[in-house]
């Protein structure tokens, strides 16, 4: 039996437009994160990082994308 060669057509991203991209991700996971737990804290504790109930409710409203 012939033996056949198949030849593939390189499918790759720059390395650096993937870092980009993971870069990026992980960022947005982190603010949702963080804002999860913003919004969890009473008024005492916002008080003490310098925020008002108002200032964190504007900031846990912000869709995970936006800084």
């Amino acid at each position: 039996m012939p033996r056949t060669r198949i030849q593939t057509l390189p499918l790759s991203l720059p390395r650096g437009l993937v870092a980009l991209s993971l870069t990026a991700f992980t960022r947005a996971l982190a603010r949702r994160s963080d804002r999860q737990r913003l919004a969890q804290l009473d008024a005492h504790l916002l008080r003490d990082i310098g925020l008002d109930a108002q200032d964190a409710r504007r900031e846990c409203e912000k869709p995970f994308w936006q800084a």
